[in-house]
Protein backbone atom coordinates (compact mmCIF):
# COMPACT_ATOMS: atom_id res chain seq x y z
CA UNK A 1 0.00 0.00 0.00
CA UNK A 2 1.36 3.42 -0.94
CA UNK A 3 2.14 5.69 2.00
CA UNK A 4 0.25 8.95 2.50
CA UNK A 5 3.52 10.91 2.03
CA UNK A 6 4.15 9.23 -1.32
CA UNK A 7 0.57 9.90 -2.41
CA UNK A 8 0.90 13.56 -1.43
CA UNK A 9 4.16 13.85 -3.40
CA UNK A 10 2.55 12.40 -6.52
CA UNK A 11 -0.49 14.66 -6.14
CA UNK A 12 1.73 17.73 -5.71
CA UNK A 13 3.50 17.02 -9.03
CA UNK A 14 0.25 16.34 -10.83
CA UNK A 15 1.18 12.68 -11.45
CA UNK A 16 -1.84 10.37 -11.71
CA UNK A 17 -1.70 7.30 -9.52
CA UNK A 18 -3.83 4.47 -8.24
CA UNK A 19 -3.49 2.64 -4.99
CA UNK A 20 -4.14 -1.05 -5.55
CA UNK A 21 -5.35 -3.18 -2.72
CA UNK A 22 -3.98 -6.69 -2.16
CA UNK A 23 -6.80 -8.28 -4.14
CA UNK A 24 -6.27 -5.96 -7.12
CA UNK A 25 -2.52 -6.56 -7.09
CA UNK A 26 -3.05 -10.34 -6.98
CA UNK A 27 -5.50 -10.13 -9.89
CA UNK A 28 -2.99 -8.10 -11.93
CA UNK A 29 -0.20 -10.62 -11.25
CA UNK A 30 -2.55 -13.47 -12.16
CA UNK A 31 -3.41 -11.77 -15.45
CA UNK A 32 0.30 -11.39 -16.20
CA UNK A 33 0.90 -15.10 -15.64
CA UNK A 34 -2.12 -15.97 -17.75
CA UNK A 35 -0.84 -13.66 -20.49
CA UNK A 36 2.54 -15.44 -20.56
CA UNK A 37 0.84 -18.84 -20.62
CA UNK A 38 -1.43 -17.58 -23.41
CA UNK A 39 1.55 -16.46 -25.50
CA UNK A 40 3.23 -19.83 -25.07
CA UNK A 41 0.03 -21.64 -25.96
CA UNK A 42 -0.44 -19.49 -29.05
CA UNK A 43 3.14 -20.19 -30.13
CA UNK A 44 2.69 -23.94 -29.76
CA UNK A 45 -0.59 -23.74 -31.61
CA UNK A 46 1.03 -21.86 -34.51
CA UNK A 47 3.87 -24.40 -34.66
CA UNK A 48 1.42 -27.29 -34.84
CA UNK A 49 -0.42 -25.58 -37.68
CA UNK A 50 2.67 -25.72 -39.87
CA UNK A 51 2.20 -28.66 -42.25
CA UNK A 52 4.66 -31.52 -42.39
CA UNK A 53 6.59 -31.73 -45.62
CA UNK A 54 6.80 -34.73 -47.85
CA UNK A 55 10.21 -35.95 -48.97
CA UNK A 56 9.69 -34.42 -52.41
CA UNK A 57 8.59 -31.04 -51.00
CA UNK A 58 11.53 -31.03 -48.62
CA UNK A 59 14.06 -31.77 -51.37
CA UNK A 60 12.60 -29.05 -53.59
CA UNK A 61 12.62 -26.45 -50.81
CA UNK A 62 16.14 -27.43 -49.75
CA UNK A 63 17.39 -27.03 -53.33
CA UNK A 64 15.83 -23.56 -53.51
CA UNK A 65 17.26 -22.71 -50.10
CA UNK A 66 20.80 -23.64 -51.20
CA UNK A 67 20.28 -21.37 -54.21
CA UNK A 68 19.58 -18.42 -51.91
CA UNK A 69 15.77 -18.52 -51.66
CA UNK A 70 15.06 -17.14 -48.15
CA UNK A 71 11.36 -17.95 -48.40
CA UNK A 72 12.21 -21.63 -48.91
CA UNK A 73 14.59 -21.53 -45.94
CA UNK A 74 11.89 -20.02 -43.75
CA UNK A 75 9.42 -22.67 -44.85
CA UNK A 76 11.87 -25.43 -43.90
CA UNK A 77 12.52 -23.86 -40.50
CA UNK A 78 8.85 -23.33 -39.68
CA UNK A 79 7.89 -26.86 -40.69
CA UNK A 80 10.51 -28.35 -38.34
CA UNK A 81 9.98 -26.19 -35.24
CA UNK A 82 7.93 -29.00 -33.69
CA UNK A 83 11.16 -31.04 -33.51
CA UNK A 84 12.89 -28.15 -31.71
CA UNK A 85 10.15 -28.08 -29.07
CA UNK A 86 10.25 -31.85 -28.66
CA UNK A 87 14.03 -31.89 -28.10
CA UNK A 88 13.95 -28.77 -25.90
CA UNK A 89 11.49 -30.46 -23.53
CA UNK A 90 14.08 -33.13 -22.73
CA UNK A 91 16.35 -30.42 -21.23
CA UNK A 92 13.78 -28.80 -18.92
CA UNK A 93 15.35 -30.52 -15.91
CA UNK A 94 18.32 -28.15 -16.18
CA UNK A 95 16.14 -25.38 -14.77
CA UNK A 96 16.33 -23.04 -17.76
CA UNK A 97 13.26 -21.31 -19.24
CA UNK A 98 11.62 -23.33 -21.97
CA UNK A 99 11.56 -20.27 -24.23
CA UNK A 100 15.36 -20.00 -23.99
CA UNK A 101 15.81 -23.67 -24.82
CA UNK A 102 13.50 -23.35 -27.84
CA UNK A 103 15.37 -20.27 -29.00
CA UNK A 104 18.73 -22.04 -28.74
CA UNK A 105 17.33 -25.05 -30.57
CA UNK A 106 15.97 -22.83 -33.33
CA UNK A 107 19.45 -21.42 -33.86
CA UNK A 108 20.68 -24.99 -34.35
CA UNK A 109 17.81 -25.70 -36.76
CA UNK A 110 18.70 -22.65 -38.87
CA UNK A 111 22.30 -23.84 -39.05
CA UNK A 112 21.09 -27.28 -40.13
CA UNK A 113 18.90 -25.81 -42.88
CA UNK A 114 21.88 -23.83 -44.21
CA UNK A 115 24.09 -26.90 -44.32
CA UNK A 116 21.54 -29.51 -45.41
CA UNK A 117 22.32 -31.26 -48.69
CA UNK A 118 19.12 -32.54 -50.36
CA UNK A 119 21.15 -34.81 -52.63
CA UNK A 120 21.97 -37.10 -49.73
CA UNK A 121 19.46 -39.78 -48.88
CA UNK A 122 18.42 -38.41 -45.48
CA UNK A 123 15.57 -36.31 -44.13
CA UNK A 124 16.14 -32.84 -42.73
CA UNK A 125 14.58 -33.84 -39.39
CA UNK A 126 17.24 -36.54 -38.90
CA UNK A 127 20.07 -34.24 -39.93
CA UNK A 128 18.80 -31.25 -37.93
CA UNK A 129 18.33 -33.26 -34.74
CA UNK A 130 22.09 -33.21 -34.06
CA UNK A 131 22.38 -29.49 -34.72
CA UNK A 132 19.37 -28.71 -32.50
CA UNK A 133 20.68 -30.85 -29.65
CA UNK A 134 24.20 -29.43 -29.93
CA UNK A 135 22.91 -25.84 -29.85
CA UNK A 136 20.72 -26.50 -26.80
CA UNK A 137 23.55 -28.28 -24.99
CA UNK A 138 25.88 -25.37 -25.72
CA UNK A 139 23.29 -23.00 -24.25
CA UNK A 140 22.80 -25.18 -21.17
CA UNK A 141 26.53 -25.39 -20.48
CA UNK A 142 27.06 -21.69 -21.10
CA UNK A 143 24.09 -20.65 -18.94
CA UNK A 144 24.70 -23.01 -16.03
CA UNK A 145 27.21 -20.76 -14.32
CA UNK A 146 28.84 -17.36 -14.65
CA UNK A 147 32.08 -19.35 -14.38
CA UNK A 148 32.75 -21.13 -17.65
CA UNK A 149 32.77 -24.82 -16.86
CA UNK A 150 33.51 -26.37 -20.24
CA UNK A 151 35.40 -25.65 -23.43
CA UNK A 152 35.99 -28.86 -25.39
CA UNK A 153 33.43 -31.35 -26.64
CA UNK A 154 34.65 -33.91 -24.11
CA UNK A 155 34.20 -31.46 -21.22
CA UNK A 156 30.70 -30.57 -22.37
CA UNK A 157 29.80 -34.26 -22.57
CA UNK A 158 31.19 -34.76 -19.07
CA UNK A 159 29.16 -31.82 -17.75
CA UNK A 160 25.91 -33.15 -19.23
CA UNK A 161 26.69 -36.63 -17.90
CA UNK A 162 27.36 -35.36 -14.38
CA UNK A 163 24.31 -33.10 -14.45
CA UNK A 164 22.08 -36.17 -14.65
CA UNK A 165 23.49 -37.33 -11.31
CA UNK A 166 23.56 -33.94 -9.60
CA UNK A 167 21.64 -35.23 -6.57
CA UNK A 168 24.29 -37.89 -5.98
CA UNK A 169 27.14 -35.35 -5.90
CA UNK A 170 25.31 -32.58 -4.06
CA UNK A 171 27.96 -32.63 -1.34
CA UNK A 172 30.73 -31.84 -3.81
CA UNK A 173 33.28 -33.52 -6.06
CA UNK A 174 34.49 -35.77 -3.21
CA UNK A 175 31.14 -37.57 -3.32
CA UNK A 176 32.14 -39.08 -6.68
CA UNK A 177 34.67 -41.42 -5.14
CA UNK A 178 38.13 -42.12 -6.49
CA UNK A 179 37.11 -45.09 -8.63
CA UNK A 180 34.20 -43.32 -10.33
CA UNK A 181 36.31 -40.20 -10.93
CA UNK A 182 39.12 -42.24 -12.52
CA UNK A 183 36.61 -44.16 -14.67
CA UNK A 184 35.09 -40.89 -15.91
CA UNK A 185 38.56 -39.55 -16.60
CA UNK A 186 39.38 -42.56 -18.78
CA UNK A 187 35.97 -42.64 -20.47
CA UNK A 188 36.00 -38.98 -21.53
CA UNK A 189 39.77 -38.77 -22.04
CA UNK A 190 40.15 -35.88 -19.61
CA UNK A 191 42.60 -35.24 -16.76
CA UNK A 192 41.32 -36.21 -13.32
CA UNK A 193 41.50 -32.58 -12.15
CA UNK A 194 39.07 -31.56 -14.92
CA UNK A 195 36.62 -34.24 -13.82
CA UNK A 196 36.77 -33.11 -10.19
CA UNK A 197 36.53 -29.44 -11.13
CA UNK A 198 33.47 -30.00 -13.34
CA UNK A 199 31.81 -32.13 -10.66
CA UNK A 200 32.34 -29.35 -8.15
CA UNK A 201 30.71 -26.79 -10.47
CA UNK A 202 27.75 -29.10 -11.14
CA UNK A 203 27.23 -29.79 -7.44
CA UNK A 204 27.06 -26.13 -6.46
CA UNK A 205 24.95 -23.38 -7.97
CA UNK A 206 26.15 -19.79 -8.17
CA UNK A 207 25.48 -17.53 -5.20
CA UNK A 208 24.69 -13.87 -5.61
CA UNK A 209 27.06 -11.56 -3.75
CA UNK A 210 24.00 -9.46 -2.92
CA UNK A 211 22.31 -12.37 -1.14
CA UNK A 212 21.97 -11.97 2.64
CA UNK A 213 24.75 -13.61 4.64
CA UNK A 214 23.14 -12.97 8.03
CA UNK A 215 22.63 -10.17 10.49
CA UNK A 216 25.17 -8.39 12.65
CA UNK A 217 24.68 -8.01 16.35
CA UNK A 218 21.45 -8.82 18.13
CA UNK A 219 18.98 -7.06 15.86
CA UNK A 220 17.84 -8.15 12.43
CA UNK A 221 17.67 -4.56 11.18
CA UNK A 222 21.41 -4.55 10.34
CA UNK A 223 21.85 -7.02 7.50
CA UNK A 224 25.08 -8.23 5.92
CA UNK A 225 25.36 -9.41 2.33
CA UNK A 226 28.03 -11.79 1.05
CA UNK A 227 29.66 -8.90 -0.79
CA UNK A 228 30.43 -7.34 2.60
CA UNK A 229 32.82 -10.25 3.26
CA UNK A 230 34.70 -9.91 -0.06
CA UNK A 231 38.11 -8.39 0.51
CA UNK A 232 39.08 -5.47 -1.70
CA UNK A 233 42.60 -6.21 -2.94
CA UNK A 234 43.13 -2.67 -4.17
CA UNK A 235 45.30 -0.41 -2.02
CA UNK A 236 43.58 2.10 0.23
CA UNK A 237 43.99 5.80 -0.65
CA UNK A 238 46.62 6.08 2.10
CA UNK A 239 48.51 3.05 0.76
CA UNK A 240 48.33 4.37 -2.82
CA UNK A 241 49.81 7.72 -1.73
CA UNK A 242 52.55 5.95 0.23
CA UNK A 243 53.41 3.68 -2.72
CA UNK A 244 53.55 6.62 -5.13
CA UNK A 245 55.78 8.57 -2.73
CA UNK A 246 58.08 5.58 -2.26
CA UNK A 247 58.32 4.99 -6.03
CA UNK A 248 59.17 8.67 -6.61
CA UNK A 249 61.83 8.55 -3.89
CA UNK A 250 63.39 5.39 -5.36
CA UNK A 251 63.42 6.78 -8.94
CA UNK A 252 65.10 9.94 -7.69
CA UNK A 253 67.72 7.89 -5.83
CA UNK A 254 68.41 5.72 -8.88
CA UNK A 255 68.76 8.81 -11.08
CA UNK A 256 71.31 10.33 -8.73
CA UNK A 257 73.21 7.02 -8.47
CA UNK A 258 73.35 6.67 -12.26
CA UNK A 259 75.39 9.89 -12.43
CA UNK A 260 78.29 7.98 -10.84
CA UNK A 261 78.55 5.78 -13.97
CA UNK A 262 80.34 6.61 -17.19
CA UNK A 263 78.51 6.72 -20.51
CA UNK A 264 79.07 3.05 -21.48
CA UNK A 265 78.05 1.80 -18.04
CA UNK A 266 74.86 3.86 -18.14
CA UNK A 267 73.96 2.41 -21.54
CA UNK A 268 74.53 -1.13 -20.27
CA UNK A 269 72.45 -0.64 -17.09
CA UNK A 270 69.59 1.07 -18.92
CA UNK A 271 69.44 -1.55 -21.67
CA UNK A 272 69.83 -4.46 -19.26
CA UNK A 273 67.57 -3.34 -16.40
CA UNK A 274 65.43 -0.34 -17.35
CA UNK A 275 64.12 -1.19 -20.82
CA UNK A 276 60.94 -3.21 -21.16
CA UNK A 277 62.86 -6.02 -22.92
CA UNK A 278 66.23 -6.98 -21.46
CA UNK A 279 69.00 -6.62 -24.07
CA UNK A 280 71.41 -9.56 -24.41
CA UNK A 281 75.15 -9.32 -23.88
CA UNK A 282 75.67 -10.24 -27.55
CA UNK A 283 73.47 -7.34 -28.76
CA UNK A 284 75.21 -4.86 -26.47
CA UNK A 285 78.64 -6.15 -27.52
CA UNK A 286 77.80 -5.56 -31.17
CA UNK A 287 76.39 -2.10 -30.40
CA UNK A 288 79.34 -0.95 -28.27
CA UNK A 289 82.07 -2.70 -30.28
CA UNK A 290 83.13 -4.85 -27.32
CA UNK A 291 83.30 -8.53 -26.53
CA UNK A 292 80.47 -10.16 -24.58
CA UNK A 293 82.84 -10.84 -21.71
CA UNK A 294 83.85 -7.18 -21.54
CA UNK A 295 80.18 -6.12 -21.46
CA UNK A 296 79.61 -8.58 -18.62
CA UNK A 297 82.57 -7.10 -16.72
CA UNK A 298 81.34 -3.53 -17.23
CA UNK A 299 77.87 -4.53 -15.98
CA UNK A 300 79.38 -5.98 -12.80
CA UNK A 301 81.45 -2.83 -12.25
CA UNK A 302 78.40 -0.60 -12.81
CA UNK A 303 76.27 -2.61 -10.37
CA UNK A 304 78.98 -2.31 -7.73
CA UNK A 305 79.02 1.47 -8.21
CA UNK A 306 75.23 1.63 -7.90
CA UNK A 307 75.31 -0.42 -4.70
CA UNK A 308 77.92 1.91 -3.24
CA UNK A 309 75.85 4.98 -4.12
CA UNK A 310 72.54 3.57 -2.85
CA UNK A 311 73.77 1.79 0.28
CA UNK A 312 73.82 4.90 2.49
CA UNK A 313 70.13 5.58 1.72
CA UNK A 314 68.66 2.06 1.53
CA UNK A 315 71.10 -0.16 3.44
CA UNK A 316 72.03 -3.68 2.43
CA UNK A 317 68.51 -4.56 1.22
CA UNK A 318 68.84 -2.68 -2.05
CA UNK A 319 68.84 -5.98 -4.02
CA UNK A 320 71.24 -5.11 -6.83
Amino acid sequence: MASSAACAMLRAHGIPYRVLGPERRENRMKKGRESRFSLAANYLREVRRQPMLSREEERALAARSRAGDHAASNRLVLSHLRFVIKIARTYRSFGLPMADLVQAGTVGLIQAVRRFNPERDTRLSTYAMWWIRASIQEHVVRSWSVVRVSTTAAQKALFLHLRKFRADIAEGADALGDEVAHNLSRHFGLPLRDVLSTAGRVARSDWSLNAPAGARGQGEEVREDWIDHVRDERPTPEEAVAQASEAHFFRDAIGRAMQALDAREQVIIRRRYMDEAKTTFAALAAELGLSKERVRQLEAIALDKLRGALMPRFGSGIGL
